[in-house]
């Protein structure tokens, strides 16, 4: 065990914030902890950080946090970088100084051993080998240049100084860091937040393959469900442990409230049962002794809580379009958008009742698209409409979350002066849907969290019943109930939807149609998120060269060019390979089992110099010539990717063979 909290308890003044609290972590665990906004799930992540302490009395023995060892934590806490003028890359290798340390013994080692051999200095050597090894000290330059582009940024920013970013820059290069620095508890609140969906994923798969702790505060339900493999869940102050990702907690939540609904009702019927019983003889001589019996029995029983049901209170409001729009809803044709040099160019039709969703990597216009539309900014070039009847209504999460208010003002007041002919009751009406009732309609704005904002932002919006919502990041800032609760809203919208979103179970549960920014350009889908998936599957197989299809181009080739020697009619494509009598099957078979054997000796082949290539980056004579190392680990590179390109030929060959094997 990594590390152990027991029996804490956190409050803040006279407010309990977590109760009793046991919470452990293991080995290389990947822990979600969920809960509604403001349960306390960054708080435990304070507590575990160091920074808040537990508010126990001293006296309490049970409680407290032991760890195996020195575990070192790291957490992604507020960024303040200090030196704005620092450069990106020298402020980034920071989290390799003990890296350059282990090297710089390492090169005074080796000019001591050249005159002496002695025992200690070899041992002590091999010790900081190992060392660099477990650090990774031999690939630092690659790990930081290939997650620094990851996160979207480009190697020429390394030489910019830190203060020339934006916040959110600042943010993930400090995210970076994070990542860079290898804790052995890592702690991530809200980690996908402002990343696209190329990183998330490939975040993903980092964090899967991450061989230490790493506990997680997300609302992110499938990034959840990829990564981690324990769910903690804070409840009405209290913290519980499932075992298994998101779903797996979500289905063993409701099967143990059914249980103990069950239980709780049984246990109900019999002290009913007892209680009748004693009140029905209790005067009576003969049965006092067994009366007491009964009484006891009640009073010893372990009673089962009643069950409270999920803390699912969240807004509730089914808005109905004021009119309705015709078929076409929106009509773009080489729309050319961005600010001062074009962005994308985009060509869409959307149509009445779809919910198109618009996803793909930071910096190519998808946001840019939503202010192009609603006339925020101007087109660069090409055209674009609306319908007949449309009426939109935009959300922006940037502008609810930033917008500057009278932090004084109430909520009920912000509401109102948006909407001055409203009714007190209508007002109280629109505002309890979002959860704005009772006190908390006369909360005061700059008490509002980032969640609360979104609510009131979204309520005053749908007040005009538009029959087209434009969204920008609906769902950022809401917590998981918030989020179900939205996507039950526009599912039964009868409108129209267009919307910016990175949150994929969202995607996947909200969208009609997918609309994609990428390096290729932008790319319209109509089908549902899951079959997107599989397309780009299919888009991405078709860009490799298989077996099959090699044979296939030089079967075609051959019977071309013999029918270009021919007198008759010369077969087409199609013949060639919709009609068996142009072809023999058994032929076929033998030359794709050829090819098969053909990759796998290739894959053998490769494997080799893929070790071959490991082993000359363990070399300590290399220690220090990066320009040789980055060209083994290139060489590395290339022959994993052939690796992946084999298995993908091998794997189409070996589907032909079966679909040959059927048929013959």
């Amino acid at each position: 065990m990594r590390y152990q909290i027991r029996h804490a308890l956190v409050q803040f003044g006279a407010d309990v914030i977590l109760r009793d609290v046991n919470f452990e972590v293991h080995d290389n665990e990947k822990i979600a902890i969920v809960g509604r906004n403001g349960c306390g799930k960054t708080t435990l992540l304070k507590l575990i950080a160091g920074d808040i302490s537990m508010s126990n009395l001293d006296s309490d023995e049970e409680c407290g946090i032991t760890m195996a060892g020195k575990q070192e934590i790291g957490f992604l806490r507020q960024v303040n970088f200090t030196d704005t003028e620092v450069t990106v890359g020298d402020e980034i290798k920071k989290v390799f100084a003990p890296v350059f340390e282990c090297e710089t013994r390492m090169r005074e080692l080796e000019e001591q051993m050249k005159l002496s051999h002695e025992k200690a200095l070899l041992s002590e050597y091999d010790s900081l080998q190992k060392r660099m090894e477990a650090m990774r000290g031999y690939s630092w330059k690659q790990d930081m240049e290939t997650m620094f582009q990851r996160f979207g940024f480009s190697l020429e920013d390394l030489e910019r100084p830190i203060g020339s970013f934006s916040g959110g820059q600042q943010t993930k290069v400090a995210f970076i860091k994070l990542l860079l620095g290898r804790p052995d508890i890592m702690l991530l609140d809200e980690p996908t937040n402002h990343l696209d969906l190329p990183t998330i994923e490939w975040l993903e798969g980092y964090l899967k393959t991450y061989d230490k702790a790493v506990i997680i505060v997300s609302h992110d339900r499938m990034f959840l469900d990829k990564v981690t493999d324990v769910t903690y869940e804070i409840e009405y102050h209290e913290i519980k442990r499932y075992v298994g990702n998101y779903t797996a907690f979500v289905k063993r939540k409701e099967e143990d409230l059914i249980k103990q609904e069950k239980d709780y009702e049984e246990q109900q019927k019999e002290i009913k049962r007892l209680t009748d019983w004693i009140e029905k003889w209790k005067n009576t001589p003969t049965k006092v002794a067994a009366t007491r019996s009964k009484r006891m029995a009640i009073e010893h029983m372990v009673k089962i809580e009643k069950p409270r049901r999920f803390d699912t209170k969240a807004f509730h409001a089914r808005y109905i379009p004021r009119i309705e729009s015709y078929t076409n809803v929106i009509n773009a044709k080489n729309l050319e958008i961005g600010y001062d040099s074009v962005l994308s160019t985009v060509t869409f039709l959307l149509q009445k009742k779809e919910r198109l969703a618009i996803i793909g990597e930071n910096g190519k216009g998808k946001s840019t698209l939503l202010k192009t539309l609603i006339g925020e900014l101007p087109a660069l070039g090409g055209e674009f409409k609306f319908g007949q009847n449309v009426e939109w209504g935009y959300f922006d999460q940037h502008k609810a979350v930033i917008e500057k208010v009278d932090p004084e003002q109430t909520v009920m007041d912000n509401f109102w002066e948006a909407y001055p002919d409203y009714l007190r009751e209508e007002v109280r009406s629109a505002l309890g849907g979002f959860l704005f009732s009772g006190e908390d309609a006369e909360k005061k704005m700059g008490q509002l969290s980032g969640g609360e904002k979104v609510r009131l932002a979204l309520c005053k919006m749908l007040q005009t019943r538009p029959n087209l919502l434009i969204l920008d990041e609906p769902t950022n800032h809401m917590d998981i109930i918030g989020k179900d609760a939205l996507e039950q809203m526009l599912n039964e919208y009868e409108g129209t939807v267009l919307f910016v979103s990175h949150d994929r179970y969202f995607i996947s549960r909200i969208a009609t149609g997918i609309l994609e920014f990428s390096a290729d350009g932008v790319k319209q889908y109509k089908m549902k998120y899951d079959d997107y998936l599989l397309e780009k599957e299919k888009e991405e197989g078709k860009t490799v060269i298989s077996g099959s299809s090699d044979l296939k181009e030089k079967s075609t080739s051959e019977r071309s060019d013999s029918a270009s020697h021919s007198s008759g009619n010369a077969p087409t494509l199609d013949d060639v390979f919709d009609k068996k009598t142009y072809y023999n099957p058994g032929k076929v078979r033998s030359r794709l089992q050829k090819q098969l054997e053909k990759y796998e000796k290739q894959l053998s082949e490769s494997e080799s110099k893929v070790a071959e290539l490991k082993m000359q980056l363990m070399n300590p004579e290399l220690a220090t010539n990066y320009p040789k190392l980055m060209e083994i680990q290139n060489a590395l590179d290339e022959e994993e990717k052939n690796q992946e390109s084999l298995l993908e030929r091998m794997l189409e060959t070996e589907l032909e063979l079966e679909e040959y094997g059927t048929e013959g």
